[in-house]
């Protein structure tokens, strides 16, 4: 068991991490999973899975997959 960013246990041991489709083959990708325990979506690379995952908010996961569906993330960061 891990403990999200709000110290709240997050069981992980039964997840399904799922992966983009879009992957490509040189393991430069990201699985989530949502927690059946609680609200939260742990993010993890699938270059390392013995790091820990990051935790969110399955209500911040939402917003960040509609700003992406919608475009608002291709901007640049730059400017």
């Amino acid at each position: 068991m891990t403990k999200s960013a709000d110290s709240h246990p997050v069981a992980l041991h039964d997840a399904e991490w799922r992966t983009s489709s879009y992957t490509a083959s040189n393991g430069n990708c990201v699985e989530v999973a949502a927690s059946s325990a609680a609200p939260v979506v742990a993010v993890r690379d699938t270059k390392d899975r013995s790091i820990p995952a990051a935790h969110v908010s399955a209500k911040a996961w939402s917003a960040f997959i509609g700003a992406a569906k919608t475009g608002m993330l291709d901007q640049s960061l730059g400017g």
